[in-house]
Protein backbone atom coordinates (compact mmCIF):
# COMPACT_ATOMS: atom_id res chain seq x y z
CA UNK A 1 0.00 0.00 0.00
CA UNK A 2 1.35 3.68 -0.41
CA UNK A 3 1.78 5.15 2.13
CA UNK A 4 0.45 8.71 0.55
CA UNK A 5 -2.80 6.98 -0.20
CA UNK A 6 -3.52 7.11 3.80
CA UNK A 7 -2.58 10.53 3.72
CA UNK A 8 -4.35 12.54 0.77
CA UNK A 9 -5.77 9.50 -1.24
CA UNK A 10 -3.19 9.99 -4.19
CA UNK A 11 -1.61 7.17 -4.12
CA UNK A 12 -2.17 3.40 -4.79
CA UNK A 13 -5.04 2.16 -2.56
CA UNK A 14 -4.89 -1.42 -0.50
CA UNK A 15 -7.42 -3.74 -0.86
CA UNK A 16 -7.91 -4.38 3.25
CA UNK A 17 -8.24 -0.50 3.40
CA UNK A 18 -10.59 -0.27 0.99
CA UNK A 19 -13.01 -3.14 2.43
CA UNK A 20 -12.56 -1.63 5.93
CA UNK A 21 -13.58 2.17 4.40
CA UNK A 22 -16.64 0.69 3.02
CA UNK A 23 -18.16 -0.84 5.79
CA UNK A 24 -17.10 2.23 7.83
CA UNK A 25 -18.53 4.92 5.22
CA UNK A 26 -22.31 3.33 5.82
CA UNK A 27 -21.47 5.07 9.48
CA UNK A 28 -20.20 8.38 8.36
CA UNK A 29 -21.71 11.72 9.67
CA UNK A 30 -23.95 13.42 6.67
CA UNK A 31 -25.16 16.94 8.00
CA UNK A 32 -24.03 20.67 8.64
CA UNK A 33 -21.81 21.06 11.98
CA UNK A 34 -23.69 22.61 14.50
CA UNK A 35 -23.24 26.19 15.12
CA UNK A 36 -23.31 27.17 18.90
CA UNK A 37 -23.26 30.77 20.28
CA UNK A 38 -20.71 32.89 21.17
CA UNK A 39 -20.10 32.28 25.10
CA UNK A 40 -19.16 36.16 26.68
CA UNK A 41 -16.05 36.33 28.91
CA UNK A 42 -16.58 36.43 32.58
CA UNK A 43 -14.03 38.04 35.61
CA UNK A 44 -13.80 35.20 38.31
CA UNK A 45 -14.32 36.97 41.54
CA UNK A 46 -12.76 36.59 44.67
CA UNK A 47 -13.82 34.31 47.36
CA UNK A 48 -14.36 37.24 49.39
CA UNK A 49 -16.72 38.97 46.99
CA UNK A 50 -18.51 35.79 46.22
CA UNK A 51 -19.15 35.86 49.90
CA UNK A 52 -20.62 39.20 50.48
CA UNK A 53 -23.47 37.95 48.18
CA UNK A 54 -24.83 36.05 50.30
CA UNK A 55 -27.32 37.89 52.49
CA UNK A 56 -26.24 37.03 56.06
CA UNK A 57 -22.67 37.40 55.16
CA UNK A 58 -21.91 41.09 55.46
CA UNK A 59 -23.00 41.03 59.49
CA UNK A 60 -21.24 37.68 59.81
CA UNK A 61 -18.26 39.21 58.52
CA UNK A 62 -18.27 42.34 60.45
CA UNK A 63 -19.02 40.03 63.34
CA UNK A 64 -15.68 37.91 62.81
CA UNK A 65 -13.74 41.30 62.61
CA UNK A 66 -14.79 42.36 65.74
CA UNK A 67 -14.07 39.06 67.66
CA UNK A 68 -10.25 39.17 65.50
CA UNK A 69 -9.74 42.79 66.67
CA UNK A 70 -11.13 41.90 70.40
CA UNK A 71 -8.87 38.91 70.32
CA UNK A 72 -5.73 40.97 69.09
CA UNK A 73 -6.12 43.42 71.61
CA UNK A 74 -6.44 40.86 74.00
CA UNK A 75 -3.44 39.09 73.31
CA UNK A 76 -1.35 42.44 73.57
CA UNK A 77 -3.01 44.13 76.42
CA UNK A 78 -0.74 45.51 78.65
CA UNK A 79 -0.93 44.82 82.19
CA UNK A 80 -3.53 45.20 84.47
CA UNK A 81 -2.71 48.92 86.05
CA UNK A 82 -2.71 48.57 90.12
CA UNK A 83 -5.29 50.06 92.35
CA UNK A 84 -2.98 52.33 94.07
CA UNK A 85 -3.08 53.00 97.53
CA UNK A 86 -5.25 50.31 98.88
CA UNK A 87 -5.90 49.38 102.91
CA UNK A 88 -5.98 45.59 103.82
CA UNK A 89 -9.48 44.48 104.49
CA UNK A 90 -9.82 41.05 106.59
CA UNK A 91 -13.04 38.93 107.03
CA UNK A 92 -13.69 38.47 110.87
CA UNK A 93 -17.03 36.47 110.41
CA UNK A 94 -19.66 35.94 107.32
CA UNK A 95 -18.88 37.11 103.77
CA UNK A 96 -18.20 40.44 103.85
CA UNK A 97 -18.55 42.22 100.12
CA UNK A 98 -16.00 44.85 98.68
CA UNK A 99 -17.76 46.12 95.47
CA UNK A 100 -20.23 43.65 96.04
CA UNK A 101 -17.95 40.77 95.60
CA UNK A 102 -17.45 38.81 98.24
CA UNK A 103 -14.46 38.27 99.84
CA UNK A 104 -13.28 34.96 100.77
CA UNK A 105 -9.69 34.43 98.65
CA UNK A 106 -6.69 34.76 100.36
CA UNK A 107 -7.41 33.56 103.34
CA UNK A 108 -10.41 36.00 103.37
CA UNK A 109 -8.18 39.43 102.63
CA UNK A 110 -9.13 41.73 100.16
CA UNK A 111 -7.52 45.45 98.73
CA UNK A 112 -10.09 48.43 99.81
CA UNK A 113 -9.00 51.90 97.53
CA UNK A 114 -10.11 54.75 96.86
CA UNK A 115 -13.59 54.78 96.26
CA UNK A 116 -14.48 51.85 96.81
CA UNK A 117 -16.84 50.53 99.33
CA UNK A 118 -17.21 47.61 101.44
CA UNK A 119 -20.42 45.74 103.08
CA UNK A 120 -21.62 43.31 105.23
CA UNK A 121 -24.73 41.72 106.14
CA UNK A 122 -26.37 40.41 109.09
CA UNK A 123 -23.74 37.60 109.40
CA UNK A 124 -20.43 39.47 108.42
CA UNK A 125 -17.92 41.33 109.93
CA UNK A 126 -14.26 42.47 108.94
CA UNK A 127 -11.19 44.96 110.12
CA UNK A 128 -9.54 47.51 107.92
CA UNK A 129 -5.81 48.12 108.48
CA UNK A 130 -5.23 52.18 107.91
CA UNK A 131 -1.58 51.65 106.79
CA UNK A 132 0.20 52.89 110.20
CA UNK A 133 -2.66 55.34 111.90
CA UNK A 134 -5.15 52.70 113.24
CA UNK A 135 -7.66 50.14 112.25
CA UNK A 136 -11.30 50.19 111.96
CA UNK A 137 -13.76 47.20 112.90
CA UNK A 138 -17.08 46.93 110.88
CA UNK A 139 -19.76 45.37 112.41
CA UNK A 140 -23.07 43.32 110.62
CA UNK A 141 -25.19 45.39 108.45
CA UNK A 142 -22.78 48.15 107.49
CA UNK A 143 -21.96 49.95 104.75
CA UNK A 144 -19.07 52.12 103.97
CA UNK A 145 -16.99 53.87 101.36
CA UNK A 146 -13.41 55.32 100.82
CA UNK A 147 -12.84 59.38 100.03
CA UNK A 148 -9.48 59.69 100.62
CA UNK A 149 -5.92 57.67 101.60
CA UNK A 150 -3.45 60.56 101.15
CA UNK A 151 -2.03 62.62 104.71
CA UNK A 152 -5.69 62.80 105.62
CA UNK A 153 -7.40 59.30 105.50
CA UNK A 154 -11.38 59.82 105.02
CA UNK A 155 -14.45 57.39 105.20
CA UNK A 156 -17.98 57.75 104.66
CA UNK A 157 -20.36 55.97 106.75
CA UNK A 158 -23.68 55.24 105.05
CA UNK A 159 -25.09 52.98 107.49
CA UNK A 160 -24.27 50.50 110.28
CA UNK A 161 -21.36 50.40 112.77
CA UNK A 162 -18.17 51.07 112.78
CA UNK A 163 -15.42 50.67 116.21
CA UNK A 164 -12.23 53.30 115.16
CA UNK A 165 -9.06 53.13 117.04
CA UNK A 166 -6.92 55.72 115.69
CA UNK A 167 -2.69 56.10 116.46
CA UNK A 168 -2.22 58.72 114.15
CA UNK A 169 -1.40 62.51 115.21
CA UNK A 170 -4.89 64.16 116.16
CA UNK A 171 -6.95 65.46 112.36
CA UNK A 172 -5.55 62.39 110.47
CA UNK A 173 -8.75 60.41 110.29
CA UNK A 174 -11.96 61.54 109.25
CA UNK A 175 -15.32 59.60 109.11
CA UNK A 176 -18.58 61.99 107.22
CA UNK A 177 -22.04 60.24 107.88
CA UNK A 178 -24.99 61.52 106.68
CA UNK A 179 -25.97 64.32 109.82
CA UNK A 180 -21.91 65.05 111.00
CA UNK A 181 -18.38 64.61 110.35
CA UNK A 182 -16.37 62.58 112.53
CA UNK A 183 -12.82 63.84 113.37
CA UNK A 184 -10.12 61.53 115.78
CA UNK A 185 -8.00 63.88 117.83
CA UNK A 186 -6.13 60.61 119.20
CA UNK A 187 -8.71 58.11 120.51
CA UNK A 188 -11.22 55.18 120.76
CA UNK A 189 -14.37 55.36 119.58
CA UNK A 190 -17.81 53.78 118.29
CA UNK A 191 -19.91 55.04 115.70
CA UNK A 192 -23.19 54.23 114.45
CA UNK A 193 -26.08 54.98 111.62
CA UNK A 194 -29.40 53.83 111.64
CA UNK A 195 -31.09 53.91 108.09
CA UNK A 196 -32.74 57.35 108.64
CA UNK A 197 -29.54 58.73 108.90
CA UNK A 198 -29.43 59.73 112.42
CA UNK A 199 -25.90 58.82 113.97
CA UNK A 200 -25.00 57.72 117.96
CA UNK A 201 -20.85 58.51 118.76
CA UNK A 202 -19.67 57.11 121.89
CA UNK A 203 -15.82 57.87 122.70
CA UNK A 204 -14.15 55.50 124.75
CA UNK A 205 -10.02 56.87 124.66
CA UNK A 206 -9.14 60.59 124.25
CA UNK A 207 -11.20 62.67 121.92
CA UNK A 208 -13.41 62.92 118.68
CA UNK A 209 -14.70 66.11 117.70
CA UNK A 210 -18.42 65.92 116.00
CA UNK A 211 -19.30 68.63 113.41
CA UNK A 212 -21.72 69.91 111.00
CA UNK A 213 -21.34 73.51 109.83
CA UNK A 214 -20.92 75.71 112.25
CA UNK A 215 -22.67 73.26 115.02
CA UNK A 216 -19.84 71.13 116.64
CA UNK A 217 -19.49 68.51 119.63
CA UNK A 218 -16.16 67.96 121.55
CA UNK A 219 -16.72 64.21 122.76
CA UNK A 220 -14.06 63.30 125.70
CA UNK A 221 -13.76 59.67 126.84
CA UNK A 222 -16.87 58.19 128.79
CA UNK A 223 -18.97 60.85 126.67
CA UNK A 224 -21.38 60.16 123.87
CA UNK A 225 -23.25 62.57 121.54
CA UNK A 226 -26.06 62.09 118.56
CA UNK A 227 -26.68 63.17 115.49
CA UNK A 228 -29.97 63.79 113.21
CA UNK A 229 -29.74 64.60 109.39
CA UNK A 230 -30.43 68.68 108.57
CA UNK A 231 -29.62 69.32 112.43
CA UNK A 232 -26.32 67.76 113.33
CA UNK A 233 -24.66 66.35 116.24
CA UNK A 234 -26.22 67.07 119.63
CA UNK A 235 -24.31 68.63 122.83
CA UNK A 236 -22.68 65.67 124.16
CA UNK A 237 -23.42 64.14 127.58
CA UNK A 238 -21.41 61.76 129.51
CA UNK A 239 -23.22 57.78 129.73
CA UNK A 240 -23.83 58.05 133.31
CA UNK A 241 -25.90 60.65 133.31
CA UNK A 242 -29.52 60.27 134.48
CA UNK A 243 -31.81 59.11 132.26
CA UNK A 244 -34.32 62.27 133.06
CA UNK A 245 -30.73 64.32 132.06
CA UNK A 246 -30.63 62.35 128.84
CA UNK A 247 -34.35 62.20 127.82
CA UNK A 248 -34.50 65.82 128.03
CA UNK A 249 -31.26 67.16 126.15
CA UNK A 250 -32.50 64.61 123.53
CA UNK A 251 -36.09 66.56 122.92
CA UNK A 252 -35.06 69.81 123.92
CA UNK A 253 -31.14 69.58 121.61
CA UNK A 254 -32.71 67.54 118.66
CA UNK A 255 -36.22 67.32 118.45
CA UNK A 256 -37.23 71.29 118.62
CA UNK A 257 -40.46 71.75 120.10
CA UNK A 258 -42.45 74.63 121.29
CA UNK A 259 -41.14 77.48 123.66
CA UNK A 260 -42.93 75.96 126.70
CA UNK A 261 -41.97 72.57 126.02
CA UNK A 262 -38.48 73.55 125.55
CA UNK A 263 -38.13 75.66 128.68
CA UNK A 264 -39.52 73.16 130.66
CA UNK A 265 -37.19 70.38 129.21
CA UNK A 266 -34.08 72.71 129.79
CA UNK A 267 -35.64 72.93 133.42
CA UNK A 268 -34.98 69.37 134.01
CA UNK A 269 -31.60 69.36 132.17
CA UNK A 270 -30.41 72.27 134.55
CA UNK A 271 -31.96 70.39 137.67
CA UNK A 272 -30.20 67.33 136.92
CA UNK A 273 -26.70 68.22 135.78
CA UNK A 274 -23.82 67.85 137.96
CA UNK A 275 -20.10 69.24 138.47
CA UNK A 276 -18.88 67.31 135.01
CA UNK A 277 -21.99 67.81 133.26
CA UNK A 278 -20.62 71.07 132.48
CA UNK A 279 -19.64 69.62 129.17
CA UNK A 280 -23.36 69.43 128.26
CA UNK A 281 -23.63 72.84 129.26
CA UNK A 282 -21.13 74.75 127.69
CA UNK A 283 -22.07 73.09 124.30
CA UNK A 284 -25.79 74.37 125.02
CA UNK A 285 -25.36 77.82 125.21
CA UNK A 286 -24.88 79.32 121.52
CA UNK A 287 -28.13 76.93 120.69
CA UNK A 288 -30.12 79.01 122.69
CA UNK A 289 -32.45 81.96 122.75
CA UNK A 290 -31.11 84.72 125.16
CA UNK A 291 -33.63 84.07 127.78
CA UNK A 292 -32.52 80.72 128.21
CA UNK A 293 -28.66 81.05 127.64
CA UNK A 294 -28.94 83.10 130.64
CA UNK A 295 -30.49 80.61 132.89
CA UNK A 296 -27.69 78.07 131.19
CA UNK A 297 -25.01 80.71 132.41
CA UNK A 298 -26.01 80.87 136.04
CA UNK A 299 -26.14 76.85 136.19
CA UNK A 300 -22.74 76.51 134.75
CA UNK A 301 -21.76 79.19 136.95
CA UNK A 302 -22.70 77.43 140.44
CA UNK A 303 -21.00 74.46 138.57
CA UNK A 304 -17.46 75.85 137.81
CA UNK A 305 -16.86 79.60 137.99
CA UNK A 306 -16.32 81.60 134.98
CA UNK A 307 -12.71 81.98 134.06
CA UNK A 308 -11.30 85.73 134.24
CA UNK A 309 -12.11 87.36 131.08
CA UNK A 310 -15.42 85.91 130.38
CA UNK A 311 -18.76 87.86 130.90
CA UNK A 312 -22.27 86.89 131.87
CA UNK A 313 -22.59 89.68 128.95
CA UNK A 314 -20.45 88.26 126.89
CA UNK A 315 -21.83 84.77 127.00
CA UNK A 316 -25.29 86.30 126.23
CA UNK A 317 -23.98 87.88 123.08
CA UNK A 318 -22.48 84.24 121.83
CA UNK A 319 -18.60 85.84 122.10
CA UNK A 320 -16.89 82.91 120.99
CA UNK A 321 -13.74 83.52 122.27
CA UNK A 322 -15.65 83.70 126.29
CA UNK A 323 -16.94 80.18 125.53
CA UNK A 324 -13.19 78.80 124.54
CA UNK A 325 -11.76 80.47 128.03
CA UNK A 326 -14.52 79.12 129.80
CA UNK A 327 -14.11 75.78 127.89
CA UNK A 328 -10.35 75.76 129.37
CA UNK A 329 -11.63 76.06 132.75
CA UNK A 330 -13.55 73.07 132.73
CA UNK A 331 -10.56 70.47 133.08
CA UNK A 332 -11.23 68.77 129.75
CA UNK A 333 -8.19 69.82 128.09
CA UNK A 334 -6.85 73.01 125.93
CA UNK A 335 -9.71 73.77 123.68
CA UNK A 336 -7.07 74.97 120.92
CA UNK A 337 -5.53 71.82 119.28
CA UNK A 338 -9.53 71.08 118.10
CA UNK A 339 -9.16 74.34 116.73
CA UNK A 340 -5.75 74.19 115.11
CA UNK A 341 -6.97 70.64 113.63
CA UNK A 342 -10.32 71.83 112.69
CA UNK A 343 -8.60 74.58 110.05
CA UNK A 344 -6.60 71.58 108.33
CA UNK A 345 -9.40 69.76 107.12
CA UNK A 346 -13.07 72.25 107.16
CA UNK A 347 -11.96 74.20 104.22
CA UNK A 348 -12.20 70.92 102.24
CA UNK A 349 -15.48 69.98 103.22
CA UNK A 350 -16.53 70.95 106.37
CA UNK A 351 -20.34 69.68 105.87
CA UNK A 352 -21.28 66.35 105.88
CA UNK A 353 -22.86 65.09 102.83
Amino acid sequence: MDKDYLWDRSGEADPEIEKLENVLGRLRYNRAAAVFPEIPVRVRKSILARLFQVPWAPAAAVALLVIIIAAVGWLVRPKQVALGPAWNVTKIAGTPRLESKPIHANGGTAKLGLGQTLETDSQSRANIQLDEIGTVEVEPGTRLRVVRMSELKRLALERGTIHASIWAPPGQFVVDTPSAVAVDLGCAYTLHVDDSGDGLLRTTLGWVGFKLGNREAFIPAGAACRTKPKVGPGAPYFEDASESFRTALFKLDLEGGSAKERNAELTTVLAHARQHDALTLWHLLPRVDQSQRSRIYDRLNALVPAPEGVTREGILRGESKMLDLWWNQLGLGDISSWRHWERSWSPENGVAK
